[in-house]
């Protein structure tokens, strides 16, 4: 290539700046196919099978069989890209596929989701990854392990990793799974298979390497993706090409139109659909804000727990640049996330105002099916007309579709051109794939680098440790779409659990091995097992009916879990011998903005 001479670091804004205009040209295309007449099935199955294409490309031009570049992308990651990359990690089929979807049907209650994981970027700032990048580690357990001491330690972290990694990685896959069944027309149970083929195709040859580089390609598509069909619709009702800051009037004009067209409670929903009538409004009862403030509790301190983020600050080459890599993340982040609340409200509205050429409520029900993409959802299972009354005329309490779907159906509920239709798809999968591939990593890379070789074989050569972490990547893989194709709860469930799991055991260890020196191995022990057992005994006792404590239901049990790990923690650590001094020096230190990692990159 003629226009790009030298290392690929050094041209790395050339060539995502090709990458980005030939993206772009892409989507002229499909648009003038479109207008030729080419179908629109063959238009979203190109835009799925070209964006898979160019991730798996890169996955293999990033192959590697070094260790560094496998399990931290040698260290080499610009913060601007690291950002990037993180952000794509970041957005996963929960904030890219469901998020919007659950503001359309919960309103204010699911802002929660969003305050909780922006705010805890602000705890991963503050509290954890300048100084785990200080430290040196490859991976979260290998901190835990080297900082307490110990295997106990190190298979405790790894046990807690695995459950909050493998319950996140199934919601991604559920997510890839929503988008391939409706561009390929394929069963769910299918499209999960489909998904994660594609998430193996760049995770697997290069690791670390290979998936930063897919994550800030992904990134680039998601964003385009999620702004355009907002910006469109936006511009088409009124409220002009930027939304976010104009939309009130929208809300205001929905809430009307719910008090005068009726409501029925999500629980009437039929056939684990969730109706399409749940007030956007505030929850009400004793413990509605206490609820909304746990919640976001719990998403804070999952997301400083979350050992596939905090892996994404082990690539940057210091700790100033760990530090410039939150600050990006965080603006690439609130792109995605100040936007969803207006694709909910604009969406919403797309379907109820009658002065709307797309509004269906009150219209004949047989005129209603024979839409595109009523018909088109209805497919595969995703949404569901039903004449409840039996006068033939659509109520807004007889439409039902799962609130996974609202994001990738908006195009067409807003009679967009399908080309944008296929964008949102490629965009959707963009966000599934690259958390998918963060995670998978995450666990791969603790089960093969700190149970395999740390604890199992200490003298694995280079090459087997490689291959038993590709095929760890496979196997866990595997499970998780097989877990994903029974549906046992929604993407945006999933991920809460998730990162209960991760706070539960992991956020108080993590944050007090930083900055209490006095934090020793046994305390660690004990707050791990507390926290993750109490934690997972709790969602075992609410999910089965039990009545919860204070109002925390299963998506709150990180209130739980992280209680118990603190408390004993601090007791355990107290009654138990301090660190040695070596230790003490060694968390003093990680506490020193400047200066080398305190491990070498061979540890």
């Amino acid at each position: 290539m003629a226009l790009i001479k030298g290392n690929f670091l050094d041209n790395i804004g050339r060539v995502y700046g090709i990458y980005t205009g030939g993206f772009l040209a892409f989507i002229v295309l499909m648009a003038i196919l479109e207008q030729l007449g080419v179908a629109a099935d063959t238009i979203g199955i190109l835009f799925v099978a070209f964006t898979i294409a160019i991730y798996a490309l890169i996955g293999w031009l990033s192959r590697t069989m070094e260790v560094d570049a496998y399990y931290v992308a040698g260290r080499q990651v610009p913060a601007v890209y690291n950002g990037m990359a993180t952000a794509a990690d970041w957005m996963s089929g929960a904030s890219f596929v469901a998020m919007a979807g659950g503001i359309y049907f919960g309103g204010y209650s699911y802002i929660a989701f969003v305050v909780g994981w922006t705010g805890g970027y602000i705890l991963v700032n503050s509290l954890m990854a300048p100084y785990l990048r200080k430290f040196g580690c490859y991976t979260v357990p290998d901190y835990i392990g080297t900082r307490f001491g110990g295997n106990l330690a190190r298979l405790m972290a790894v046990i807690v990793l695995v459950a909050a990694s493998f319950t996140y990685v199934t919601a991604q896959i559920n997510a890839t799974g929503t988008v391939a069944a409706r561009a390929l027309h394929i069963p769910f149970e299918v499209g999960v298979w489909f998904g994660l083929l594609g998430i193996l195709l760049c995770s697997m040859l290069g690791g670390m390497r290979a998936v930063t580089w897919t994550q800030v390609a992904q990134y680039i598509v998601l964003i385009i993706a999620y702004l355009v069909p907002v910006i469109w619709m936006s511009n088409s009702q009124g409220f002009g090409i930027i939304p976010h800051f104009s939309y009130g009037e929208a809300v205001q004009r929905i809430t009307e139109l719910e008090a005068e067209y009726g409501l029925l409670p999500a629980a009437e929903a039929m056939a684990g659909l969730s109706v399409l009538t749940t007030p956007a409004v505030a929850p009400v009862g004793d413990y509605a804000e206490w609820k909304f403030v746990t919640l976001a509790i719990c998403m804070m301190a999952g997301t400083a727990s979350l050992p596939h983020i905090l892996m994404r600050y082990f690539t940057t080459p210091t700790v100033r640049s760990a530090r410039k890599s939150v600050a990006w993340s965080l603006l690439f982040i609130f792109l995605l996330y100040f936007t969803a609340p207006a694709l909910a409200t604009l969406t919403k509205l797309q379907l109820l105002d009658p002065t709307l050429p797309t509004a269906i409520i009150g219209k004949p029900i047989e005129e209603v099916l024979a839409l595109d993409w009523i018909r088109n959802w209805s497919q595969v299972d995703m949404l569901a007309v039903a004449d409840q009354n039996g006068d033939g005329i659509l109520q807004l309490n007889e439409l039902f579709l799962r609130p996974d779907i609202v994001v990738l159906a908006t195009p067409e509920i807003a009679g967009l051109p399908y080309v944008i239709s296929g964008l949102v798809a490629a965009g959707g999968m963009a966000a599934a794939m690259s958390t998918a591939d963060g995670l998978l990593l995450a666990i791969a890379n603790a089960l093969s680098h700190d149970l395999y070789y740390k604890i199992i074989d200490p003298k694995a050569e280079t090459a087997t440790r490689l291959i038993v972490a590709r095929i760890l990547l496979v196997v866990i893989g595997a499970l998780g779409a097989l877990i994903a194709s029974l549906q046992l709860t929604g993407i945006l469930g999933a991920v809460a659990w998730a990162f209960c799991f991760a706070c539960s055991g992991l956020f108080f260890p993590l944050v007090l091995g930083v900055w209490w020196k006095r934090a020793n191995r046994e305390g660690a022990i004990a707050g791990m097992v507390a926290g993750f057992v109490a934690g997972t005994a709790y969602l075992y006792y609410v999910y089965n009916g039990g009545t919860p404590w204070f109002g925390l239901d299963h998506l709150r049990f990180g209130i739980v879990g992280m209680t118990a790990s603190l408390v004993s923690m601090v007791v355990v650590t107290l009654l138990t011998p301090a660190p040695d001094e070596e230790i003490q020096k060694m968390v003093d230190a990680t506490r020193v903005p400047t200066g080398p990692a305190i491990l070498s990159s061979n540890h």
